[in-house]
């Protein structure tokens, strides 16, 4: 275990850490399952990517979130299945949670799934992008600014 929370790369922040913990922890925070913050500490293993970043994502899905966020995902799997997505009554008990629940597993967990690996991409993609335009930003700034300089 040691060995594993010693690589540095769980710990610096750079562009490619910062990434890769954006992904593995989107991903991990849309799937509606126990433990959601080991499985992004063992992605940000795998990927490489910032640890505490990782795992502090998961909490995009806390008890205030997971309703509407889980509702959303169940709506996406019920489109991509193309069946019939259930309404929700005006007062939700854990009675018709269980009673809805061999209906709501399927589309809930494809939904998840497929809300989960486009968060992780775009935002993958996404942070990669701006930290590029930041550095570039800050090259011309450098730039602009030694021109002054010499200039005077």
């Amino acid at each position: 275990m040691h060995h594993m929370l010693g690589d540095p790369a769980l710990w610096v922040l750079s562009r490619r850490s910062v990434a890769n913990a954006c992904m593995v922890g989107l991903f991990a925070a849309m799937l509606p399952i126990p433990f959601q913050m080991v499985l992004a500490a063992l992605g940000a293993y795998c990927f490489r990517g910032n640890l505490p970043l990782a795992v502090s994502l998961v909490w995009i899905t806390n008890p205030l979130t997971m309703p509407v966020v889980f509702y959303f995902n169940y709506r996406i799997g019920a489109w991509v299945l193309d069946s019939p997505a259930h309404e929700v009554p005006g007062h939700i008990t854990t009675g018709w949670i269980a009673e809805q629940m061999a209906h709501i597993v399927v589309p809930l967990f494809t939904g998840s799934i497929v809300v989960g690996l486009v968060l992780a991409i775009a935002s993958n993609v996404l942070v990669r992008l701006i930290w590029r335009w930041q550095i570039y930003r800050s090259w011309r700034r450098r730039a602009r600014h030694r021109r002054r300089r010499q200039s005077h």
